[in-house]
């Protein structure tokens, strides 16, 4: 026995392709111009996605578990967090793998990731 699947008529496709083409041509209803929303929640993400791999050790969202030798991030200076980062980066910080994890950063990440951990609250 053999199943044949109906076809649909040769209309439908192309009344799709219509809408769907009329649907992209349109522009973004924002009162924001374009591309700076994007670009903006896009550089927040990014930090925060840079920044979720300390959390490994220094805890959720930067908050270290009770009693832990690791000091904990959240809502410390950004200014303070950046310069310990560029510290143990230069190598001018003691460390047993911060050095090594800070030197996987640019300068602008190490930015970022100090504004998004001062940030939490």
């Amino acid at each position: 026995m053999t199943t044949t699947i109906p076809r649909p008529a040769w209309h439908i496709p192309r009344r799709l392709a219509l809408l769907a083409a009329m649907l992209c041509a349109q522009p973004a209803l924002s009162a924001e111009p374009a591309g700076a929303p994007t670009q903006a929640t896009d550089a927040a993400l990014r930090a925060r996605s840079q920044a979720a791999a300390c959390t490994s050790c220094h805890g959720p969202a930067g908050r270290a578990p009770a009693g832990s030798t690791i000091p904990p991030l959240a809502g410390r200076p950004q200014a303070e967090l950046a310069a310990q980062m560029q510290a143990f980066k230069a190598g001018t910080r003691p460390a047993t793998v911060m050095h090594q994890i800070a030197k996987g950063y640019s300068d602008d990440q190490i930015a970022a990731i100090a504004a998004w951990f001062a940030a939490v609250r």
